[in-house]
């Protein structure tokens, strides 16, 4: 209990933060209220005097500056090393969107031997890597993000209710009067937290058509999402889309975000954000569905160093709307036709359990009042 509630205080604090706005590509929220600085503020390399680095950061797939999952949970990172005056570096597995789990743990491993004290890893692919990464440096702390227990006191697990704000996602789109949609999914449909995302976009329209009784038709892919980068072949589809109707895409895996806006701006047609508020990097986006990643590695990081480690090593934390660790971005909020306080009120029946979102994946399907065309 004690580290759901210490967790709950530090995001909503943050989220609160973010709540009055912010200017830049990413979830704009600070890890501490005694934090001066954005995580845009801070250089992304540094280099320390004796050559060592404290705090290391390992990459998913795809690129840092991802505008998205990367750059989300490194801006955790560089905002506790900050404010703490620790050394932090972020180390990329070799061989880009193409790299094994050796090529992941020779980049854990580096960054033990460089001195790391905690690593943060990013991404359900960094599961077997990491694993073999921490029984082989016991006294090294992995913070696994999107992960679960690998039954090893060294490894703390975060992951999110990403169904959450995908249904909030899909409901606001449907609202707004969206009735052609689309999702694009990174992770080729083993990502889970992608899955999850999907999952809750398509129950959430479904609520919303039911409620305006009108029939939503949703174009469904993880065809060229599989690597998490862009591609002409997935810009060509979503073009695709867009010219035969569809009015909005739900972008689910990282830096794909830019194929997907590069047709929307094509077709004058509109997208949903994912991780972090992504309207200011493109007019295109509607909302985001946003999760607390950065605040989730900054709560970690806290607690490798203040002692309190045994209350999350060996274990998975699960966040969500209860947790305020999940939503959409209020301060950028630029629907028309469901409002600000529509949104709030759904919130909090989310957290109160009056409403429960399925995160079982393996029941997608088309419902009563969406049509779901799964192009594989």
């Amino acid at each position: 209990m004690k580290k759901f509630i210490t967790l709950f205080l530090v995001i909503a604090m943050v989220l609160s933060l973010a709540a009055c706005g912010s200017n830049n590509g990413n979830s704009g929220n600070n890890g501490s209220e005694n934090t001066a600085f954005s995580a845009d503020d801070i250089a992304d390399t540094m280099t320390s005097e004796d050559g060592k680095y404290t705090v290391a950061f390992v990459t998913d797939v795809g690129q840092l500056k991802d505008g998205s999952f990367n750059q989300g949970t490194y801006d955790g990172v560089k905002l506790y090393a900050n404010e703490q005056g620790l050394s932090y570096k972020y180390y990329q597995p070799a061989n880009g969107d193409q790299a094994t789990d050796d090529d992941r743990y020779d980049a854990m491993k580096a960054a033990a031997e460089n001195g790391a004290a905690v690593v943060v890893c990013a991404g359900f692919m960094q599961a077997g890597a990491l694993e073999r990464a921490a029984m082989d440096y016991p006294e090294v702390k992995f913070i696994f993000i999107d992960g679960w227990s690998l039954g090893l006191d060294n490894v703390a697990a975060v992951c999110f209710h990403e169904e959450q704000c995908g249904y909030l996602a899909g409901y606001a789109a449907v609202m707004e009067g969206y009735t052609k949609l689309g999702f694009c999914g990174g992770g080729g449909g083993t990502n889970p937290a992608c899955c999850r995302y999907g999952y809750g976009y398509v129950q959430g329209a479904e609520a919303a058509a039911a409620a305006k009784n009108v029939t939503v038709d949703i174009n469904y892919t993880w065809l060229y999402g599989a690597t998490f980068s862009p591609s002409n072949e997935l810009k060509t589809l979503c073009n695709g889309w867009y010219e035969n109707g569809t009015e909005v895409i739900f972008s689910c895996g990282g830096s794909i975000f830019s194929s997907v806006t590069d047709a929307a701006s094509a077709n004058d047609a509109a997208v949903i954000g994912v991780d972090v508020d992504q309207s200011t990097q493109s007019t295109t986006v509607i909302t985001s569905a946003l999760k607390g990643i950065d605040q989730a590695a900054y709560q970690l990081l806290t607690a490798a160093f203040d002692g309190s480690w045994a209350n999350y090593g060996n274990n998975t934390t699960n966040l969500g709307a209860a947790e305020k660790a999940v939503g959409l971005p209020t301060a950028t909020w630029s629907l028309q036709n469901w409002s600000v306080a529509e949104y709030e009120e759904m919130l909090a029946k989310i957290v109160s359990g009056e409403l429960t979102v399925d995160d079982n994946f393996d029941n997608l399907s088309s419902t009563e009042h969406v049509n779901l065309n799964i192009v594989e």
